[in-house]
Formats: structure tokens, sequence, C-alpha cells
């Protein structure tokens, strides 16, 4: 598989295919991002990086659309494309770009796409304007979808990695606490990932609830993420919770 390692090659392929759909059409344009982006082997960095492009010479009434067709081409790339489109939307919809990436969470149907996907819309929502994103995942963490439930953990753990500020911290940790009875594995893989990262960087936030994180309504493999996290905070001394105080 071709390599795209540069942002001048990356600039080049997005110059091309903006030639393209000036001359053949949106249908050929998009033929050419497949062939020539999606379907080579690129960091994600650099497919952001294109997504800009394109979104800088997309009129905002038009990217919505391009990031349908692009969805449809269903490649790994594809939902970093999609997921950035949505992300330069939110301060112009909201709620709009919050309700089409989880439509495209459940329409991909796979773990990448939720994590991908849920990153960089509601993970970069929860970090860059919490108060108005919490809200959205309280209500997310009850969806009967099991994609929508492991994005409420995988925003948190993008969100609490890249700063979130602690005062906000501590209300999404009760939201995943409360996701603790799932038993769905994809469901508890990113409930999980959230409430690692939250202990790796907040132990003191994870003590304060000790209790409730103990009690027998808390399954084992809450705890055993609680774990990992506070052994991964390595300027902190933690005691861990241990399984021989589990009822």
């Amino acid at each position: 598989m071709e390599k795209i390692n540069s942002k001048v090659a990356v600039s080049n392929i997005i110059k091309e295919s903006l030639e393209v759909l000036e001359r053949c059409g949106a249908d050929e344009f998009f033929a050419t991002l497949h062939k020539d982006l999606l379907k080579k082997k690129i960091r994600f960095p650099l497919l952001e990086f294109a997504t800009r492009q394109i979104i800088a010479q997309t009129p905002s009434s038009k990217q919505i659309q391009l990031a349908d067709r692009i969805i449809e081409m269903q490649e790994i790339g594809s939902q970093v494309l999609a997921g950035i489109i949505l992300q330069t939307r939110l301060d112009l919809d909201f709620e709009g770009s919050i309700a089409k990436a989880c439509a495209y969470i459940q329409y991909g149907n796979e773990w990448y796409v939720c994590d991908i996907i849920g990153e960089r819309v509601l993970g970069y929502a929860l970090l860059t304007n919490p108060e108005r994103t919490i809200p959205v995942l309280q209500r997310l963490s009850s969806h009967e979808d099991k994609w929508i439930v492991r994005t409420v953990g995988v925003a948190t753990h993008y969100a609490v990695k890249k700063g979130l500020d602690k005062s906000f911290v501590e209300t999404v940790f009760q939201i995943l606490l409360n996701c603790t009875n799932t038993t769905d594995f994809h469901t508890k893989k990113g409930i999980g990932w959230g409430a690692k990262t939250v202990a790796r960087f907040h132990p003191d936030i994870v003590a304060k609830y000790t209790a409730q994180i103990m009690a027998p309504t808390t399954r084992q493999w809450f705890r055993t993420k609680i774990n990992i996290g506070l052994n991964r905070n390595k300027s902190h001394d933690t005691t861990h919770l241990s399984k021989k105080h589990t009822p």
C-alpha cells in the first residue's frame, strides 16, 4: 500500500481533487479523494490536515453533504475526515453536529468508528464546551445503542487526557459510575477507558468515590480499570482498590 507522509503530498492531492470537482463534478471528486487519499496509508494528523483544506473550500451549506458522502466510503480515514468536519461545525450547529456524529457511529457499527468520531466530536466538545456537553453525555449514557454509550467513555478519555478543567472531571466520572452495570464487551471497554484516564490524571477524585466503586452494584471490570489508571499515575502515592475488599 502506498504511503503518504507529508503535508506537501496531501496538499497536492487535495488540490488535484478540487480541480477534478471543478472540471468533472462531485462524483469524480469523491472517486478521486477515495482513490488518492483514503485508500493510501496515511497518519491521522495528515488526514485532519487534509480535511481542513477541503473545508476551507467548501461552503458551510455543503459540508454535511460532504461528510455524508465521505462516510459512505466506509474507510477508516472516512471517520477521521467526517469527524473533523463535524468538529469544525460545533460552534455553528452544536446539537446538529452531535446528532450527526451519533448517526455516523451507529451507521459504522464498529468500535473504531465509535472511537475515531467520538474523540473528535464529543470528546472535543467536552474539552472546549463542557457546560453544554455534559448534559448531552448524561443523556447518551442511557442510550439503547451500545456504541453511543461507549462514546461517553471515549469522550471522557479524550477530554481528560487533553486537560479538561478539573471542576468538570468529577461530574463526568459520576456519569461513568452510573454505567458500570453494563455487560456489553464494547461498552465496558469505552466506559473503562474513560474511568482509567480519570484515575490516571485525577486519583484524588477517584478516592472520593471509593465506597461507591467498592459497592456490590459496581462490577469488577470497572474496579480493574480504575486500578490500572491509578498504577499509571506516577506522581501520586496511590492506594489501589483491592479485590479482597469486594463484597
